[in-house]
């Protein structure tokens, strides 16, 4: 061995170990930041709105207000049989004590049901002011003075308590969420690689990169505002793990093959990664590119899940293409054990279930292409029994106080508002914008509050229950009035306002990004493929998917899971990270296919190879990502269990129904057309035969 082949055999050696150190010393510098990410994590449904919504703009009036944006309460007592006397003392002496110990906006009175059953009193307090942790702890406070006694129920609730339960059930995202994330991976990764050391390896990679996405995320959202809600920082966990874990599949796969060709680790890694590096990078760039389309959308949450989901992939990406190769050498062969791959060796052969799934669908392809559209069709027209818009007390899995509160509420008070709705006009105009709301058919009462800094609040009562369409009705119709004439510039806000203005919102974004979406990823597939035919038919697939995913969602939400509605941005949300993985998955097949075409294959060949070589590790990497997706459906809230539900269910009919069926039958159709009009569709010309000259003269003499 030569001084030269030592020197360079010694750098190869630095190489992993160089790696190892820049990770650390990223990590140390993301550290600090990381744990930072909780406190900038708001869960307000006026974070959400865009700034445009009129809802948004009262709770901007009114953090100006004297006192500043207030919390309110509804104080619930409750007897089946009847309060009696000695009921509404202890309601009063609670009241009294309450108002004591915080700084009320008004003096608490009592509103008492027609049937004497029940006794609300609002409650209201400017002293939280915007600080959800301050909200949760006056919230916390009412709470544990207004205690049911001597058989009488005392619920707390009002938009002030049902925001406190909901940030409860965000706070508890983090830890739950990561833990089970992490025990799913794991237990999944220890089936799919046999071996009591391999697993621990993508897994722990994977929790790096989550540290270093909380890192960058917070960076984003210092750098630019960018919302971070607890919606957002969940599901960049998800994907990070889900990703992450996807690519670590595919790396590993291949680093298993090169060992057995290669002698030293280094030299296959290398190998390993020049062979699957460039697919893992157009998946992962057409995932962030699906992703980073969210930013068009108006709504602030959804926008916020833009980048943050673009975070999550990339990081994931990084980790599993520096830190996973470095530690992958430096551990060696052994990491593998007991299945090591040997130099020099031959895999063992087994039967490929996913060569008999291929051959099937390669007989057949046009009667295959046609019962999986059939079947996908079916499951779509299960998208009409999606129950209506989701209702802010239908948000939670389990029954917190505050909906039990306003359970209540609509059973005492039947067709009579007891949720405010707050109006915010201009001083000058107060009196006219007053009159004209307790002259509205559709309002029971209204009351002037705080004035300042230009504006009066007006609280009203509608006479519709909260979100009824009564209610909801006199919503619109007060905007349309207060937005003409001597009342022009007032705002309408409050919950259920706020409701409004997020459906609005979340149908105006559907028809902007779902476009910007498709033709962003149709773009990058021609890029990528070479071809018009073959991206066409990715995108149609994985959207027939996404319809299928929502037609099974709602065959269930409601039968099964009880749900008594659907959140206004699941279409969306689950399109977009439906359509940007389901071509992730797509790309490793076609660039096979395509590489097997370009080797001088026939298109049926390639279309059935390529499906055997990665069809095990699509099914591997498709599963992951399913069960990752589908720990949200163990969350708190209706809206993280549907749009988790609709992405797991997506996800595997795309792996196991599409990928494996339809699209391979679809190739295997089409022929060379797939490939139009990319010249691998132009049929290979045979040789052209050697030119016959007659022989040249030779003079003899």
């Amino acid at each position: 061995m030569g001084p030269g082949e030592t020197t360079t055999r010694t750098r190869r050696r630095a190489v992993p170990w160089v790696l190892l150190g820049l990770w650390v010393a990223v990590l140390a510098v993301v550290g600090p930041f990381a744990s930072k990410l909780a406190d900038v994590q708001h869960d307000r449904a006026v974070d959400y709105l865009p700034a445009s919504a009129d809802s948004t703009q009262v709770a901007k009036i009114e953090d100006r207000l004297p006192g500043g944006e207030s919390t309110e309460l509804v104080l619930v007592y409750h007897r089946d049989g009847g309060l009696s006397a000695a009921d509404r003392a202890t309601a009063a002496r609670q009241v009294a004590d309450i108002a004591g110990r915080e700084p009320l906006t008004a003096p608490p009175k009592g509103v008492p049901s027609r049937d004497g059953t029940t006794l609300m009193y609002p409650v209201a307090s400017s002293a939280p002011g915007t600080d959800e942790k301050k909200r949760d702890a006056f919230v916390d406070d009412v709470r544990d003075v207004a205690r049911s006694e001597n058989g009488m129920n005392v619920e707390v609730g009002g938009p002030g308590a049902l925001a406190t339960d909901a940030s409860e059930v965000y706070g508890s995202l983090g830890g739950p969420l990561l833990y089970t994330t992490v025990a799913v991976v794991a237990v999944l990764l220890i089936l799919i690689y046999r071996s009591p050391l391999l697993w621990l390896v993508p897994l722990a990679v994977a929790g790096v990169a989550d540290y270093l996405s909380m890192g960058v995320a917070y960076g984003l959202h210092q750098a630019f505002g960018t919302t971070i809600s607890g919606q957002s920082s969940g599901v960049m966990t998800i994907l990070v793990f889900g990703a992450g874990t996807d690519y670590a599949l595919l790396l590993i796969s291949r680093y298993r093959e090169e060992l057995r060709r290669v002698e030293r680790p280094y030299d296959a890694m290398r190998q390993a990664l020049r062979g699957c590096a460039p697919a893992v990078l157009a998946s992962s760039g057409t995932v962030a590119a699906g992703l980073l389309c969210l930013l068009a959308a108006d709504l602030n949450s959804s926008r916020g899940m833009g980048p943050m989901g673009t975070v999550g992939v990339l990081c994931a990406l990084v980790a599993m293409l520096t830190l996973l190769p470095a530690v992958l050498v430096v551990l060696g062969r052994r990491v593998f054990w007991p299945l090591v791959p040997a130099f020099g060796s031959e895999p063992r052969q087994r039967r490929s279930l996913f060569a008999a799934m291929g051959s099937s669908a390669g007989r057949r392809p046009l009667t295959v292409l046609a019962g999986g559209a059939v079947l996908l069709g079916a499951l779509a027209v299960g998208a009409l029994n999606l129950p209506g818009s989701l209702k802010q007390e239908d948000s939670f899995v389990d029954t917190p106080d505050s909906v039990a509160a306003m359970e209540t509420l609509a059973r005492a008070y039947p067709g009579q508002g007891t949720q405010p709705i707050t109006v915010m006009a201009p001083t000058d105009r107060a009196g006219a914008a007053l009159a004209e709301i307790r002259h509205h058919r559709g309002v029971a009462s209204a009351d002037p509050g705080r004035s300042g800094r230009g504006w009066t609040e007006i609280s009203v009562t509608a006479k519709g229950a909260p979100q009824s369409a009564a209610e909801t009705a006199t919503i619109k119709s007060l905007r349309a009035d207060l937005d003409r004439g001597e009342t022009k510039g007032s705002y309408v806000g409050g919950p259920s306002a706020q409701q409004i203005d997020l459906q609005d919102t979340n149908a105006r974004d559907r028809l902007v990004v779902v476009p910007i979406v498709l033709v962003s990823v149709l773009l990058i597939l021609i890029a990528l493929l070479r071809s018009l035919v073959a991206p066409l038919l990715l995108v149609a697939a994985v959207v027939a998917v996404w319809g299928a995913a929502l037609g099974i969602g709602g065959l269930v939400f409601g039968p099964l899971f009880g749900f008594e509605g659907t959140d206004p941005g699941l279409g969306l949300l689950s399109f977009v990270f439906l359509v940007a993985l389901g071509v992730d998955y797509g790309i490793f097949l076609m660039h096979r296919m395509r590489e097997e075409s370009l080797n001088g294959s026939e298109p049926a060949a390639a279309a059935l190879t390529a499906l055997r070589t990665t069809g095990g590790v699509i099914a591997s990497a498709g599963l992951v990502l399913a069960a990752t997706f589908a720990v949200l459906t163990n969350m708190g809230l209706v809206q993280l269990v549907e749009l988790g539900f609709v992405i797991a269910v997506g996800v595997l009919l795309d792996t196991f129904l599409v990928r494996t069926y339809l699209v391979t039958s679809a190739s295997v159709a089409l022929r060379r057309k797939v490939w139009w009009p990319g010249r691998l569709a132009r049929e290979p010309q045979p040789p052209e035969p050697p030119e016959t000259r007659p022989a040249p003269t030779v003079a003899v003499g």
